[in-house]
């Protein structure tokens, strides 16, 4: 490292959903200075604030890597665009906006599978409710009581994460609220309760009808700080590796090209924190010599720490997206048709913060199972009042809405690898979807499940017609491969860095977060997941990054 280098207590990388919370932790203490490293631009792009704008946020190199997978086999060799945040707040800057935890299983599996109980339901809940700030509270205390608890038991209020009720409903997403019910699936007013059982109207995270992204929330109130420092279009070639007295590795900053600067070196005095992502935190990794051996070497780079699952244990949840043409009800398909009707969406808009430009990408939510003797939910549902083959084509010029069904807890595991030495190579994204036996049985059975809940009386009004996959599909070998040719991403990458026992190879991280084999480094996002949480994992991911401030000013 020159001596030129600019050094600093902390050097967090990637202000994503994790680096902003991250950044406005650290830089509480005005004895330290903190540097944040944002790849991306700032978040000052209209349509990222706008909650329809994901449409234009997602496939636009403004705000979005535009990575594709691999061709996949259980995709029946399709390719899929794999959207990445790429400006302030990262993902949650073109997200769906969903405030969704998953089920208080998946964490005491977690606890399980690490052997620090610290990753516990009841342990990490207090980091879920330390941000949060629920409108159901602004009130105080809401009378309605859930298992005996109260509801402020289970969340906060006053923290920085804004959770909101959607400004708007749809008849025919009501009808199949009341459908899935016939169905046997139960009504809820709640997905945070530690079991997300039920079908509901998401909450989502936006204040007064616009996005609230995690640059908004935690890194605008800490920017003031002269301790903080943001440098945007710093995008972080590889991380600086020093031997300590002992031999031991030791992270001693990094190398960042920056616009208009060149690349240039930072320091640190106490730790760096990757918190680039699924995808971004293993490539950075990996081009630093941190990773498998042999992947390394192939790329022409040294193995400086010879870790395996680097990379590897990718999961995603893969959503099969079912459409059904409707009649005698409004659905977004006609009525952003016309000048006319697309004028009416900005004019209440304006207004009121209301209407489809106030839509996240989906307004209704079910959990449920795929089948009667699944001991949990592990089907989860997007109901959308629209159709399209794919975001960002064209809506559908017939009446439609959209059932996107999903298996919470896939068996299939994919990896992230370098495909080269230059950073500026897009690595190899190969997710693997549908690779398993269980996840083809799983998908046959949601889309049976799917036709279940239309077939119900409350959706009958509607005269519902099965277009994808399509009503002649029945056996569950047809309806495998169907869902192999319909399905996509529901972009929740996780686990490419996952934590785990001292003694399993293919942990990256310990429980703690802190990077084995190598001092003054930890990862905190959502690869270190072991396991993929049971719904969207955005606000898991702030949990993440909650726990790792504690965990780095503990250690301080």
């Amino acid at each position: 490292m020159s001596d030129q280098a600019e050094t600093f207590d902390y050097i967090v990388i990637g202000a994503g959903t994790a680096g902003c919370l991250l950044a406005n932790r650290l830089s509480r203490d005005p004895r330290v200075r903190v540097l944040l490293l944002e790849a991306g631009k700032r978040d000052n792009y209209p349509w990222i604030h706008i909650p329809v704008g994901y449409l234009y946020c997602i496939g636009n190199p403004r705000t979005d890597w535009l990575y594709n997978t691999e061709a996949e086999t259980g995709l029946n060799g399709r390719s899929l665009r794999y959207p990445r945040g790429k400006a302030l707040g990262g993902c949650s800057s073109i997200n769906g906006m969903i405030y969704m935890r998953g089920q208080a299983r998946d964490y005491d599996g977690w606890a399980k599978e690490t052997g620090d109980p610290g990753w516990a339901w009841d342990n990490v809940l207090p980091a879920f409710k330390a941000h949060e700030d629920h409108y159901r509270l602004d009130g105080g205390e809401d009378p309605a009581s859930r298992r005996n608890l109260r509801f402020s038991d289970l969340h906060g209020h006053g923290g920085e994460w804004r959770v909101e009720k959607q400004r708007l409903r749809w008849d025919v997403l009501d009808s199949f609220a009341e459908a899935a019910e016939q169905a046997g699936v139960p009504r809820t007013d709640d997905f945070n309760t530690g079991d997300n059982e039920g079908v509901g109207y998401f909450d989502v995270n936006q204040r007064s009808g616009w996005r609230w992204n995690a640059s908004k929330a935690f890194l605008r109130p800490a920017r003031k700080r002269p301790n903080l420092a943001v440098w945007t279009e710093a995008h972080v070639q590889r991380l600086t590796l020093e031997e300590d007295a002992d031999g031991g590795l030791r992270c001693t900053g990094a190398r960042v090209r920056v616009a208009g600067r060149g690349e240039v070196g930072v320091a640190v005095r106490r730790e760096v924190v990757l918190s680039a992502g699924a995808i971004g935190s293993p490539q950075i990794l990996q081009l630093s010599g941190i990773g498998p051996a042999d992947v390394l070497k192939a790329n022409g780079i040294a193995p400086r720490a010879d870790l395996p699952g680097v990379g590897r244990n990718l999961q995603d949840h893969l959503q099969i997206r079912t459409i059904f043409k409707v009649e005698g009800t409004r659905t977004l398909n006609k009525l952003a048709a016309t000048l006319t009707g697309r004028a009416m969406f900005g004019l209440e808009y304006a207004l009121r913060r209301s209407g489809p430009m106030s839509m996240a990408p989906s307004q209704l939510g079910a959990f449920t199972r795929s089948d009667p003797s699944r001991p949990h939910a592990n089907l989860q549902y997007h109901v959308q009042p629209l159709s399209l083959d794919a975001f960002g084509e064209p809506l559908h010029t017939f009446p439609a809405i959209t059932a996107s069904v999903c298996n919470l807890n896939p068996t299939s595991r994919g990896m992230v690898e370098i495909r080269s030495a230059s950073p500026a190579d897009a690595p190899k994204i190969a997710p693997n979807y549908l690779s398993t036996d269980e996840d083809r049985l799983v998908a046959a059975q949601s889309l049976r499940h799917v036709r279940k809940i239309m077939s119900r009386p409350a959706m009958a009004k509607y005269r519902p017609v099965e277009w994808k996959p399509g009503a002649q599909y029945q056996t569950e070998e047809e309806l495998a491969r169907l869902a192999g040719d319909i399905a996509s991403t529901i972009f929740h990458p996780v686990g490419t860095t996952k934590m785990g026992r001292a003694d399993d190879p293919m942990a990256v991280v310990d429980s703690r977060l802190r990077v084995r084999g190598v001092r003054g480094l930890r990862v905190a996002d959502a690869g270190v997941m072991p396991r993929i949480t049971s719904g969207n994992t955005n606000s898991p991911t702030l949990m993440i990054a909650e726990k790792a401030a504690g965990f780095i000013l503990e250690d301080a």
